[in-house]
């Protein structure tokens, strides 16, 4: 079966920068599953799957507008460290989930840390924003998704 909207596909996937250098993947863990055409994954990983078959394997380069997107300085920003007043500790590089200014949960990253001043800044940026990511993929299955899985998604 090729891979096509409403598939459900699992896939093995390791992921490089552009110094290549493995950053993420799922080789050494589950495959990740995904419904085709629902966006659960970046757009330029979903057209690259279009059409493959259970057993394909190959690369492809992914440019920012089709992965994560460009990064956004606005997306970045200082605010007073009592804001993580609740946290055991904070370090520079930690990923934590905030509530945003729309009172939604966001995820963002500490990338520095003032202690004289009290400030913590922070990037609600994707960690890969900007990136060029350049993919190995593995097809291990390919079915169509059942009725619950389009209705609930994988989770459901």
């Amino acid at each position: 079966m090729n891979i096509s909207n409403n598939c459900y596909v699992e896939i093995h996937y390791a992921l490089y920068n552009e110094a290549k250098e493995e950053v993420d993947g799922s080789r050494d863990g589950e495959p990740l599953p995904y419904i085709h055409g629902r966006k659960n994954i970046i757009p330029g990983l979903e057209q690259a799957l279009e059409g493959r078959v259970a057993g394909d394997k190959f690369s492809v380069t992914i440019e920012p507008e089709l992965g994560y997107g460009e990064r956004d300085e606005e997306k970045i920003s200082i605010i007073d460290a009592e804001s993580f007043a609740g946290f055991d500790a904070i370090t520079e590089g930690l990923m934590c989930q905030i509530e945003g200014a729309d009172g939604q949960p966001q995820l963002v990253t500490i990338t520095h840390i003032d202690d004289e001043e009290g400030e913590v800044t922070i990037d609600a940026n994707h960690p890969f924003a900007g990136q060029t990511l350049n993919f190995e993929v593995e097809v291990i299955s390919v079915r169509e998704a059942s009725e619950a899985e389009l209705r609930d998604g994988l989770t459901g």
